[in-house]
């Protein structure tokens, strides 16, 4: 892209100095916005027309120089250019602003269209200086000698008013001069004799034929030539001196650069070896450090080898220790074992006997607690089926109800039958209820049973057993209960719960 701004650079260049016609070296706002409308057009580059105002808005002095465009014309339009454009065109834009002023002469020797294209070639060919021009000064060609008519290669050499020509570029043997005047002219030859890239020197005594390597090389030769001439019509300096000193310049100021160059590589080599010299002393000191550190390591293992060594040892003597007091406390706990079966033999045989004088007495309370229970379990159920058939009358009479208000009462029947599933469980408690308290009853039968058998044996065994055991005497008895289903034996406390269970119930279910 840098090649392409340049190329493109020089050919602006020309479009802005056609605009300058009272050469102030300053073109107007208005030229240039017209200049920029054009350039982003065939540059395919999208134009803001306020862009240049903006960017020229603190300068009130009217016109702008070539420099004071330059920010502009990079930042807003060549900077953007992708490539995707018609070079012709743009050189085309170019030319139709600058041919005015660049073609002096009326009429042309050669067409409009063959200026055009000499112009596009002065533009590739002139070096990148600001007034454009082409300065060869040497280089080898061909030239066809005055006697034999034969070609022969010399290396030639453009100077301020003559072209010198030698044997070869070493410039040791001299073969000629052509004098340059203000008389002189080039022009370019047909190809002929199998020889192109012609070119014809006129001077006042002496025409010369030259035959260049290339189409370029010609076309360089010929400009610089007629440069030359008319510089020396003219009378003014030629410009090839400028940029022989500047290439001269350029030369030793690279020069100077590579000195500077081979100077920073052989400090940083010196450097280089200095680092490696304190890399491998780094090195050193990291494997001599590695060295102690595993010599450190293969003590601390073998300490800990000991360590562990003498650490089993305490554990086996603590084990054994251990097995001994085990033993003697297994000792101990045997005979502390036999005397405390002992004694929970004699308390055992007194629990027992307590708990048969209880068992009687608990089974006669039982038994009437029993026979109250069953009476208010059947009056319960008496009670809930009652219930459950006013129910049952209730749904009937609301499925018979209008249409009307069926989905009003499908909630109420909704909520009635979830109370008759709640009745139905309940009945079916209490079923279960009256079928554990007689099979409660027929347990307490046995162990009415069971006590008194037990208390004829125990007094036979508290005969044999003086001083140890008192007897305890049943107290007095209570009146019995009864049920409908028969004798039942409940305590006054149980009887109270049950009663209390019930009306817990009932005043749920209501």
């Amino acid at each position: 892209m840098v090649g392409l701004k340049e190329e493109l650079l020089k050919s602006i260049w020309h479009a802005f100095t056609a605009l300058d016609l009272d050469r102030s070296g300053k073109v107007s706002k208005s030229q240039l916005k017209v200049l920029s409308h054009n350039l982003c057009t065939v540059l395919n580059v999208p134009h803001d027309p306020v862009a240049l105002e903006e960017h020229f808005r603190d300068d009130d002095e009217g016109p702008v120089s070539n420099q004071g465009y330059m920010p502009y014309l990079n930042k807003f339009i060549l900077e953007k250019v992708q490539g995707n454009f018609d070079k012709v065109e743009f050189n085309r834009m170019c030319w139709t602003l600058c041919a005015k002023k660049n073609l002096s002469k009326s009429p042309l020797l050669i067409s409009d269209e063959d200026a055009f294209k000499v112009w596009v070639i002065f533009n590739f060919l002139s070096e990148d200086k600001y007034p454009l021009i082409i300065v060869p000064e040497e280089g080898y060609m061909l030239k066809k000698g005055h006697k034999r008519k034969n070609w022969m290669e010399r290396w030639f050499v453009l100077k301020p008013n003559i072209i010198s020509y030698y044997v070869s570029e070493d410039l040791k043997d001299k073969k000629g001069d052509i004098i340059l005047d203000g008389n002189c002219c080039v022009e370019a030859l047909p190809d002929r004799d199998g020889k192109k890239c012609l070119f014809l020197i006129k001077c006042l005594d002496k025409t010369f034929e030259i035959s260049a390597s290339d189409k370029k090389k010609k076309q360089e030769w010929i400009q610089a030539i007629q440069t030359t001439v008319n510089l020396l019509r003219a009378g003014s300096p030629p410009p090839h001196k400028e940029a022989r000193q500047k290439r001269k310049e350029l030369r030793q100021k690279l020069l100077a650069e590579q000195e500077e160059l081979e100077r920073q590589m052989k400090e940083l080599q010196a450097a280089n070896e200095n680092k490696q010299k304190e890399l491998e002393a780094v090195r050193k000191q990291l494997e001599a450090a590695a060295a102690r550190a595993a010599e450190e390591e293969k003590k601390r293992l073998q300490t800990q080898v000991e360590l562990q060594d003498r650490f089993s040892l305490e554990l086996e003597r603590e084990k054994m220790v251990r097995q001994k007091m085990e033993e003697q406390v297994a000792q101990k706990s045997s005979e502390l074992e036999q005397y405390l079966q002992r004694v929970r033999e004699l308390e055992e045989m007194y629990k027992q006997l307590q708990e048969a004088l209880e068992d009687e007495r608990q089974a006669r309370q039982d038994e009437e607690t029993v026979r109250k229970l069953q009476a208010r379990l059947l009056e319960e159920e008496s009670a809930k089926r009652a219930e459950l058939e006013k129910w049952h009358l209730q749904q009937q009479q609301t499925i018979q109800m209008t249409e009307a208000e069926k989905q009003e009462l499908e909630n109420q029947r909704i909520i009635k039958e979830q109370a008759l599933q709640v009745a139905m469980q309940q009945l079916k408690q209490l079923e279960l209820e009256r079928k554990e308290a007689l099979e409660q009853y027929e347990e307490v039968k046995k162990k009415l049973e069971t006590a008194a058998n037990n208390t004829k044996s125990w007094k036979d065994k508290v005969a044999h057993h003086e001083g140890l055991i008192r007897l305890i005497e049943p107290g007095s008895k209570n009146p019995h209960l009864i049920t409908n289903w028969g004798p039942a034996a409940f305590t006054e406390a149980e009887l109270e719960e049950r009663q209390k269970s019930w009306k817990g119930k009932k005043a749920t279910s209501e």
